[in-house]
């Protein structure tokens, strides 16, 4: 049986790992305002345009499915 090498030369210590993540976040451009708004606006014009649509061909099927298979009454 042979023993799983762990190279712990490569991993950084923990306060490095967070010194080269606060530097990275430094470095991001983030959005605007408006931009955040914007985004924010189309993404929720996009899920209930969707949502609409998924409604939309829910009934339609359902329709046709009433049509060919009639619903049992007892």
């Amino acid at each position: 049986m042979s023993k799983v090498q762990t190279n712990t030369a490569s991993r950084p210590n923990p306060r490095e790992f967070v010194r080269g993540v606060w530097l990275e976040l430094r470095r991001v451009t983030w959005p605007t305002r408006e931009e955040w708004i914007s985004a924010t606006v189309l993404t929720v014009v996009l899920v209930v345009t969707v949502g609409i649509y998924t409604y939309g061909c829910d009934w339609v099927f359902a329709q046709i499915f009433s049509l060919i298979h009639p619903p049992v009454t007892s």
